[in-house]
C-alpha cells in the first residue's frame, strides 16, 4: 500500500507532498526549490525518489524538480506548460505507471494556470489520492488572475466547468492534497488545515455550492487579493529552468567598502533583524524585513529579483534559511552580509537612523494600516488609513506624524522603512496590532471595508 506524507512551508502556504510508491521507489508532488527534507525522508525510509512532478507553472516559487530530475528522477509536468527544461510532457487524460500497478493520471484542471492538471493516483481499480496543486483547496479555489486582469474571467470560467466535470465527479472520501493552503497568495482565502476529502469540499466550499457560472465567476473574482510583484517572473524562470545549485550556498561575509561599494552601484540594503533591533539602529536607509518564516514573501514583493543584495544580520539569524527562502522565490543575486553587522557600519562612520516603537497608547498622528484586505475588513481602527504593505512604495504621502500598524509589527516595521526610505521623516512603529489597541483603549474595532 503506497503511504504519503506532507511537507509544509509555512511561509509560503506551500505543501509538497511524497509517495511512498512500495517498491523503493518514491515519487514528489510539487516540490519547491532545495527538497532537503524530501530527500532527508527518503534517505531514511530507504528509498529512491524516481519520479517527480509539477502540477502548474508556479508563480509562487521556483520548482524543485529540475534539481530532482537532475539527480536521475524522470519529471513530469504538463505538456501545455511549454516547459524548456528537460521533463516528459503528459497531456491531459493521459496515464503514467510510476510504480507496478499505480498510475498516475493526469486531470485537466485549467484555470488557476492554463496548463494546471491535477495528478490522480490509482493503485490498480483504487483511487488513493487527488493532487489537486493550485485548483480546489480546503475551503478554496485557485486565483485566476495571475497572467493579468485579462486574462481572469475565461480562466475562471475554465475552472468552473473543469471541477465540474473532471473533479466534483470523484468519489465523496477521495483524500485530496493541494499545493496551496493557508497563508499562499495563489488562492482565494482558504482554511488552515491542508487536506480534505472531495466530499468534504462539495459540502463545504462556499463556491463549489455555486450552480450558476456568471455567479461563481463574479464571487471568485471578488474575493481575489492582492499578490507580490514577482509572480509575474517565476512562471518563466521555471519554463527555462532555473539555475542549478550542489546545495544551499553559504552567505558571504563582506566588509564595509565593499558593501559600500555595491551600494554606491545599486545594490539594495535589507536588515533582517528583529524588528525591535531595527528599531533601535539601523543604517539610514536600509530596508526592515525580519527574518521570519514569511520573509521571502515580503522580498520579492519589495525588492525586484534582478537587484542585487546585502543583508545586515546578527548572531542569531539562521543563515541557511535565509539564503533559502531568498533562492526559493527567485532572489539569486544574493551577495552577502554586512561583516561584523550594525556595530561595522557604526564604526565606519556611516549614518544610522531610529524609529522608535510605540504601545496602543502612544498612537500619534495618521494610523496607516499595511495588512491585506480580508485582515483589514476583519478589524482595524477606525481612524486609521488603509494601505497594503506591497502598495506602500507607490501610495501617497501623508504629512506629519504617521504610525504604521500591521498585526504585529513586523510588516508595521517594513512598511516605516519604506516610507523612511521616501523620506518621511516623522515615523513610528505600532508595537502589537488592532486587539492591543482595543484591550489597551477598551475602544471598539472598526469592521468591513
Amino acid at each position: 500500500m503506497v503511504e504519503i506524507v506532507s511537507f509544509l512551508n509555512e511561509g509560503l502556504g506551500h505543501s509538497s507532498h511524497v509517495v511512498d510508491l512500495g517498491d523503493g521507489q518514491a515519487l514528489v508532488i510539487d516540490p519547491a526549490r532545495f527538497p532537503t527534507a524530501q530527500r532527508r525522508f527518503a534517505a531514511e525510509r530507504g528509498f529512491t525518489i524516481t519520479w517527480t512532478a509539477d502540477t502548474h507553472s508556479h508563480a509562487d516559487y521556483i520548482s524543485g524538480s529540475p534539481e530532482l530530475a537532475a539527480e536521475g528522477a524522470q519529471f513530469l509536468a504538463s505538456a501545455a506548460a511549454g516547459l524548456v527544461v528537460p521533463h516528459r510532457g503528459v497531456e491531459p487524460g493521459e496515464e503514467v505507471e510510476v510504480a507496478d500497478g499505480v498510475l498516475l493520471r493526469a486531470i485537466p484542471t485549467p484555470g488557476h494556470t492554463p496548463d494546471h492538471v491535477a495528478f490522480l493516483l490509482t493503485v490498480g481499480e483504487e483511487q488513493i489520492a487527488l493532487f489537486s496543486g493550485g485548483s480546489l483547496m480546503v475551503g478554496a479555489l485557485g486565483r485566476t488572475d495571475l497572467l493579468g486582469e485579462e486574462h481572469r474571467d475565461r480562466l475562471a470560467r475554465q475552472l468552473f466547468r473543469a471541477l465540474r466535470t473532471e473533479v466534483l465527479t470523484l468519489p465523496d472520501e477521495l483524500p485530496v492534497y493541494p499545493t496551496h493552503g493557508g497563508g499562499s497568495f495563489c488562492s482565494a482565502p482558504s482554511a488552515s488545515a491542508r487536506t480534505t476529502t472531495i466530499g468534504q469540499e462539495r459540502r463545504s466550499n462556499p463556491l463549489l455550492g455555486i450552480d450558476e457560472e456568471d455567479e461563481f465567476v463574479e464571487r471568485l473574482l471578488t474575493g481575489l487579493g492582492t499578490f507580490p510583484t514577482y509572480f509575474r517572473a517565476l512562471p518563466e524562470i521555471n519554463r527555462r529552468g532555473p539555475r542549478l545549485y550542489p546545495g544551499i550556498p553559504k552567505l558571504a561575509r563582506l566588509d564595509l567598502a565593499t558593501v559600500q561599494t555595491h551600494l554606491a552601484a545599486g545594490a539594495g540594503l535589507v536588515d533582517a533583524r528583529p524588528m525591535a533591533a531595527f528599531a533601535e539602529a539601523h543604517p539610514a536607509g536600509a530596508l526592515s524585513i525580519q527574518h521570519r518564516s514569511g520573509f521571502a514573501s515580503w522580498l520579492g514583493w519589495l525588492v525586484d529579483l534582478d537587484r542585487p543584495i546585502v543583508f545586515v544580520l546578527d548572531d542569531d539569524t539562521n543563515r541557511e534559511d535565509l539564503v533559502r527562502q531568498s533562492l526559493t522565490i527567485g532572489h539569486d543575486q544574493i551577495l552577502g552580509e554586512l561583516a561584523g553587522g550594525i556595530d561595522a557600519w557604526r564604526e565606519g562612520g556611516l549614518p544610522t537612523a531610529s524609529i522608535p516603537l510605540i504601545s496602543p497608547t502612544g498612537i500619534v498622528g495618521t494610523v496607516i494600516d499595511v495588512r491585506q484586505r480580508p485582515e483589514w475588513e476583519a478589524g482595524h481602527l477606525p481612524s486609521a488609513v488603509h494601505v497594503e504593505l506591497g502598495a506602500l512604495p507607490a501610495a501617497t504621502m501623508i504629512d506629519g506624524p504617521v504610525t504604521v500598524m500591521c498585526g504585529h509589527g513586523e510588516r508595521a516595521m517594513t512598511g516605516a522603512s519604506v516610507l523612511a526610505h521616501r523620506g518621511h521623516g516623522d515615523l513610528s512603529v505600532l508595537a502589537g496590532g488592532p486587539d492591543d489597541w482595543a484591550a489597551a483603549t477598551g475602544s471598539q474595532l472598526a469592521v468591513g471595508p
